[in-house]
């Protein structure tokens, strides 16, 4: 099944600040819903994360990384996670950082395909659930930036 969902937040924090808190892997961590492990890797991060989305629970464990590095302005982060029987995930994001006379506007844009049981749940239920962990992210992230 796959989907897309776009936003954007108005972060009252320098672009500069906004960009190096989104390649900080502590910040990530503490950020990402459901998030046990992030480590960086030559080319992005090893993650562990714990989801649950309806009656299906699972820990994922994927790799994601980064590409078309436009610092501090934008960048693709794209990954792949396995949650045994409740299925998989992967897809990716394009994230963009513009100056605003409050801060730094960020956008995104993200596709993404499940599969397995997590699919079987229905597109209204998945878009739901993806929307409130970008709402949790979000949230957490403009805290800790705003700091």
């Amino acid at each position: 099944m796959a989907m897309t969902m776009s936003g954007e937040y108005l972060l009252e924090a320098p672009r500069e600040t906004v960009w190096e808190r989104l390649n900080d892997p502590a910040v990530l961590k503490e950020c990402i819903p459901g998030c046990e492990q992030l480590e960086r890797t030559d080319d992005g991060f090893d993650a562990v994360a714990k989801m649950k989305v309806g009656p299906v629970s699972a820990r994922f464990k994927g790799k994601v990384r980064l590409s078309d590095l436009d610092p501090p302005s934008a960048y693709k982060i794209s990954g792949e996670g396995e949650g045994g029987v409740a299925g998989f995930a992967k897809g990716g994001a394009s994230m963009a950082l513009t100056e605003h006379e409050d801060g730094t506007l960020l956008k995104y844009l993200v596709e993404a395909h499940v599969g397995g049981k997590v699919a079987q749940l229905g597109q209204r239920l998945i878009n739901g659930a993806a929307k409130k962990l970008a709402d949790e992210f979000f949230t957490k992230f403009a805290a800790i930036v705003q700091r």
